[in-house]
């Protein structure tokens, strides 16, 4: 059975230093962001504009998707639809095989994450390298991204040192960043020159052109795509924006959400092929219609992966991303994962306080604290919590549905507390107190001393 967010969080917090460290560099990437944000004047109106272009696009969809495909077509370019994960593979894998090619490269992508592509194409035999540095290093420690942006910011460099020596070949105990980068360099120039095919994601594609857009700040896509003769794009249908004027609303949002830079390093626009090259492009599905389908819930397609929501989340930085057990983890994530598997990622929406910083950083407006209360509550509807806490959350109804009984509950709690505390502050029957130290238990409520001091 599947671990949930709260075992896996207590893995990540079993080493506190490490837990410390990921929490500060996560947050100095949020202040960079702010300062970014600050220089921009008309920041909030870009954040406006981008919301509404996603939100008409998303309410025009099949027009602009259909627009997207007629252009992409006459520009050469080789449209593929898939209905879900399975499709998508499927598609990539057939690509593959009909031109022969066991060697590829692969820019990074959340959609041939949340479709398992590596696992696939690895079972047909088909080596898949991922060329993002990041992606690299967890690739080679057999891990999944732990962030939509910044895929191994859960590792130091001592420990990516260790996995390069393993790996690589590199000097043992020699942690020099300028060192073990060109070591990567090196790994993955020949990965490169060997590829007969590249397969990147897609950030924008554009209706009214038929082209599209990768945002890097390595230029490995670059590299993929210009090498090898085919290249393949993975988009998930939601990507689509309606024409050009409409790209620098989110390319002045995305890096500066993502990472506090003005701009991503390489912004590519891919139309058509070159003399004697092949360009795919994948249009998936995968449950995005489902979500269209929902009110509550289709703000959640208007997300760009810049991660933003993922930097400020004081649960996401304390706990790590494989703790959410999902391709794309944080707030987006556990918004976006119940929507494929709501059984398997009902504990997700709880994964958060709830405070609404990820909705106040969000790029596009997305109101992701908000839709993780609504998960909550289809979650409970469905009756997919545990027995302890369905129990537990109809005790806490009966109690605050009724100010008599909630002031008798009050008393004894307090009586318990002074008297008898090991009753309920024992740390192995009640996990609220394993990181918490309770104040001690008043002997009046606050209802008691105003009555009888109220007329004060």
């Amino acid at each position: 059975m599947k671990k949930k967010h709260a075992e896996l969080a207590e893995v990540f917090n079993a080493d506190e230093s490490m837990t410390d460290w990921h929490d500060e560099t996560l947050w100095w990437i949020r202040q960079k962001r702010d300062r970014s944000a600050h220089n921009i004047p008309e920041w909030e109106q870009l954040r406006q504009w981008a919301s509404d272009i996603k939100a008409h696009t998303l309410s025009n969809l099949d027009y602009y998707l259909e627009e997207f495909e007629r252009n992409a077509i006459a520009n050469g370019i080789k449209v593929h639809w898939a209905r879900d994960a399975a499709e998508h593979n499927a598609i990539i894998a057939g690509i593959i095989r009909e031109n022969g090619v066991s060697r590829v490269v692969k820019s990074k992508s959340m959609l041939t994450e949340e479709c398992h592509l590596n696992d696939h194409l690895k079972d047909l035999g088909i080596e898949v390298v991922d060329t993002d540095l990041g992606e690299r290093i967890v690739q080679l420690r057999d891990e999944p991204p732990s962030h939509i942006v910044l895929p191994a910011i859960h590792l130091k460099k001592e420990e990516v040192s260790k996995t390069f020596h393993q790996k690589l070949g590199t000097e043992l105990g020699n942690h020099d960043p300028v060192y073990l980068t060109s070591a990567a360099r090196d790994h993955l120039r020949e990965r490169f020159i060997e590829a007969e095919l590249a397969i990147t994601g897609v950030n924008f594609a554009v209706a009214n052109t038929g082209e599209f857009v990768v945002c890097t700040n390595e230029g490995n896509a670059d590299m993929g795509a210009h090498l090898a003769k085919v290249h393949i794009a993975a988009m998930g249908i939601e990507k689509l924006i309606p024409s050009q004027k409409h790209l620098g609303v989110f390319t002045r949002l995305l890096a500066r959400s993502a990472t506090g830079q003005p701009i991503t390093a390489y912004t590519s626009h891919f139309r058509t092929p070159a003399r004697g090259r092949a360009i795919h492009i994948v249009l998936v599905d995968n449950g995005r219609s489902r979500l269209l389908g929902q009110e509550d819930f289709r703000n959640s397609l208007k997300c760009i992966r810049c991660g933003a929501c993922f930097n400020t989340c004081p649960v996401y930085r304390r706990s790590g991303g494989h703790s959410y057990h999902t391709a794309i983890a944080g707030p987006i994530g556990s918004i976006l994962s119940p929507n494929l598997d709501l059984k398997a990622n009902a504990d997700l929406p709880f994964a958060s306080t709830l405070c609404g910083s990820c909705s106040n950083v969000c790029p596009v407006k997305i109101n992701i604290h908000e839709q993780l209360w609504k998960w909550r509550q289809v979650i409970a509807d469905k009756k997919q919590f545990g027995l302890f806490k369905r129990l537990s959350m109809r005790v806490t109804a009966t109690v605050l549905s009724s100010p008599f009984v909630y002031r008798i509950t009050g008393r004894m709690a307090r009586w318990v507390l002074r008297n008898w505390p090991a009753m309920i502050n024992r740390k192995s029957i009640n996990p609220w107190y394993k990181q918490r130290e309770m104040p001690e238990a008043p002997k009046e409520s606050f209802r008691e001393w105003y009555v009888k001091n109220g007329q004060l």
